[in-house]
């Protein structure tokens, strides 16, 4: 894997309290008093070292996968194939691509706001914080978007049918707030976000397809001709086994 993700998981107001509730639970459960990081988790590292030990991780990956795909929430996330993204961008913009990260966020925004509005509701966008300077840029694109809509080619993006500013600023609540790993949310949103890029490079990776069988991803409620449009955005995967690319 050579990505740049970012994601996470939808949540209705009303249902907060189910997913604290159920994270302390989990927790408990395990005598774990850290955050679920799934980086260690996965590899065994740091407060999950004792995951190196296959009768302990043969117990928990089962409860944590069921504990996952339990909650109320609904993941979505934009994948961007690195190499793949400048070798599309490179030349057309003089060997300085557009950043990822600023692709990766309003398509992600727009994409979460349009879910939020097909149910009636508006969204509120909370960030795990990971610098200043990133912190910053995060508010800043959220900005953008609604000062002046989605920020790519009229042309190329018009399939799309991007947001305009005036329903970024409907739509979207206030301006983006950082939190640490501490908070349960965001715990959740890294278990569910590596799922859903490893799936660009593997479609049958056993997690994400228990969290498409649970319901759990947007794409999994959404329509064939939709996912394209509405769905998990995997970007410049060009040639390479997985989903459908864009």
């Amino acid at each position: 894997m050579d990505c740049f993700g970012l994601g996470g998981v939808l949540i209705d107001r009303e249902d907060l309290h189910r997913v604290w509730d159920a994270h302390r639970e989990f927790c408990n459960a395990w005598g774990i008093t850290y955050p679920l990081h799934s980086y260690e988790i996965r590899g065994g590292r740091g407060h999950f070292s004792w995951l190196k030990n296959p009768e302990r991780a043969v117990e928990f990956l089962p409860e944590l996968e069921e504990f996952l795909v339990s909650l109320p929430v609904m993941g979505i996330a934009a994948i961007i194939h690195r190499p793949g993204y400048v070798a599309r961008y490179a030349e057309r913009y003089g060997g300085r691509p557009w950043r990822m990260d600023k692709t990766a966020f309003s398509i992600l925004i727009e994409r979460s706001a349009k879910y939020a509005r097909s149910k009636g509701r508006r969204l509120r966008v909370f960030f795990e914080r990971s610098g200043k300077q990133e912190d910053r840029d995060i508010v800043a694109f959220m900005k953008g978007l609604k000062a002046e809509g989605m920020p790519f080619d009229g042309d190329n993006a018009a399939p799309y049918r991007g947001l305009e500013a005036g329903e970024f600023r409907e739509l979207v609540l206030g301006e983006p707030k950082g939190r640490t790993k501490k908070t349960p949310m965001l715990q959740i949103a890294d278990l569910y976000l590596y799922p859903m890029a490893k799936a660009g490079y593997d479609a049958g990776y056993k997690p994400y397809l228990a969290l498409m069988r649970a319901g759990r991803l947007i794409d999994a409620v959404l329509s064939s001709e939709d996912r394209p449009l509405l769905g998990i955005k995997y970007s410049c995967f060009d040639g390479l086994e997985g989903h459908e690319q864009t």
